[in-house]
């Protein structure tokens, strides 16, 4: 994309993590991302599509902050996954006009949902 596709769009996206080497492990196998670390208090990721990064913070993000939203053919397989991964669903799938989401904390506490149209 040139500078002017990017202009006025989400280029970067960063969240708090309280142990860096667990979120990439979760990240890594739930989803696949791939992560660059800079020094022992950075990672930055790269999801295919969108970059961000980790920062090393001493407490959990708290709720009510923004809140990201991932894209899943699959959801059921998705929960699974991020079950099985150690992160924790705080809100039962459900839908909505469009589709069906659940959200879960990551083992940081980041809180993100998970939605598809299927």
């Amino acid at each position: 994309m040139s500078q002017a596709e990017h202009d006025r769009r989400i280029d970067y996206v960063e969240f708090g993590a309280t142990d860096i080497d667990a979120t990439k492990r979760f990240y890594s196998a739930v989803f696949g991302w791939q992560f660059t670390d800079y020094g022992s208090d950075y990672t930055a990721f790269h999801d295919g599509r969108l970059s961000g990064g980790f920062a090393k913070v001493k407490s959990a993000p708290r709720k009510g902050g923004t809140l990201v939203v991932i894209y899943a053919v699959d959801l059921e397989a998705m929960q699974a996954s991020i079950q099985s991964a150690g992160g924790r669903i705080t809100k039962k799938t459900f839908a909505f006009p469009g589709g069906r989401r659940f959200q879960f904390k990551d083992p940081g506490g980041n809180e993100l949902a998970v939605w598809s149209d299927q």
